[in-house]
């Protein structure tokens, strides 16, 4: 795999999605197999909601796949170029992980962006989908596997895997496979990451927070809000926290909230929001930390930007967080001092996103600050190796009293 052209890739990402468009009435057949199952088991209504997978989502994805063959080849790119002495040079050179192991729950979508992903930085990829998505999983795995051995790509690159044992022995596998990429709840990743000693990359929870300082727009904090709450509540990226300034809340929270509820959100408010929006529920203690995947959202009056920011470092998960304000100092402090992988000024949470980012797609969302942050996309699939180039040279030469000295000369990567 990690020799693979950058032509033979390519020709496989757009064979994929040829394949995936002439095949979408089997996909789609598997799908409503999944689907019925679902509502046969009382799946929640979120869970559905992201198993669904339609002739759009088959759009988007090839739309995706083109994006990825579009981008840069990722593998044996010079990062770095020095002269260490005359004839002797350092290279540091990307290169991919290995053998990528991803366990993912509802999502059908997630196999098709990790296995193009994973084509694209040239490794090989182990998949496990929650059993609430097989038939849909093993169609597109087919589709994929085939498509992509027609371009020459080595047979057993991709591997589906179908039971909870075959996963956990996956997870034992610390001599082969190289990163585990879990993509589902809380509990689900925290159980992964206990579970192996293979480093793992992901994220436990998306509780995502919306601040509207002082001086905020109130049309703009509105809009901004519902996207942000309502345009898919069903995703990590999605605010579950909407944090509103003290000085400004009189004057724009009723609105914000009146919109919020005509998208169908329920509110629920510290007691000083309560004063400013009846219809708001009392909030818990709990609920500052909750991701509810659904149409609630929590309300928190805050005297601050100083109380906003620790209340996002204390309840938040390091997902994604915004700030609405027409004041850049404000907006600047705010995006030093919260500890997220995403921070945003005056846009929607929701932007936080490995395509809208520009990366083709996303094997996930990282909350780890080591390898990988934010939404991950090829880069998080790579490592380098550091290349020697010498003449003969020693590391006597370079010691004791005659020692001859080094260059550490900065060379050009292109």
């Amino acid at each position: 795999m990690a020799r693979l052209s950058t032509e033979l890739k390519n020709d496989a990402l757009h064979r994929i999605g040829e394949a995936l468009r002439s095949e979408a009435q089997r996909i789609e057949t598997a799908n409503c197999e999944d689907l019925a199952r679902a509502e046969e088991s009382r799946v929640p209504a979120p869970l559905v909601k992201r198993l669904r997978f339609d002739r759009n989502k088959i759009e988007d994805l090839v739309l995706a796949l083109n994006d990825i063959a579009a981008l840069p080849e990722p593998v044996g790119r010079v990062r770095c170029a020095r002269e260490l002495d005359t004839g002797l040079l350092l290279h540091q050179v990307s290169c991919p992980l290995g053998v990528v192991g991803m366990i993912f729950e509802s999502r059908p979508d997630a196999l098709v962006q990790i296995a193009a992903l994973a084509l694209k930085s040239g490794n090989a990829v182990m998949l496990k989908g929650g059993s609430e998505a097989l038939a849909t999983n093993r169609a597109l795995s087919e589709v994929i596997e085939t498509a992509s051995r027609a371009s020459g790509v080595p047979a057993g690159w991709l591997q589906l895997l179908e039971t909870r044992a075959q996963a956990a022995e996956m997870l034992q596998l610390d001599r082969y496979i190289d990163l585990i990429i879990p993509r589902g709840s809380n509990e689900f990743v925290r159980e992964v990451m206990q579970s192996t000693t293979i480093p793992v990359l992901g994220h436990a929870d998306g509780v995502c927070h919306l601040y509207l300082h002082r001086d905020a727009d109130p049309q703009m904090a509105a809009s901004i809000a519902v996207d942000a709450k309502t345009q898919y509540v069903a995703v990590c990226n999605a605010i579950e926290t909407l944090l509103v300034h003290a000085e400004g809340a009189e004057g724009f929270l009723p609105l914000v909230a009146e919109r919020l509820q005509q998208a169908g959100v329920t509110l629920r408010g510290c007691e000083r929001t309560r004063k400013l929006v009846a219809a708001a529920e009392p909030a818990s203690d709990e609920d500052w930390g909750t991701e509810y995947l659904d149409y609630i959202l929590a309300v928190r009056v805050v005297d601050s930007l100083e109380t906003a920011m620790e209340h996002i470092n204390t309840y938040g998960s390091g997902h994604t967080d915004a700030i609405v304000t027409a004041d850049r100092n404000a907006a600047e402090e705010f995006m030093q001092g919260v500890d997220a992988a995403s921070v945003m000024w005056n846009c929607s949470t929701r932007f936080a996103d490995g395509y809208r980012y520009g990366l083709g797609a996303e094997v996930g969302i990282s909350t780890a600050k080591i390898h990988a942050r934010g939404p991950v996309g090829l880069e998080g699939l790579l490592s380098y190796t550091w290349r020697v180039h010498g003449s003969g040279h020693i590391v006597a030469d370079y010691s004791g009293p005659e020692a001859r000295g080094v260059t550490h000369r900065e060379l050009p990567t292109g």
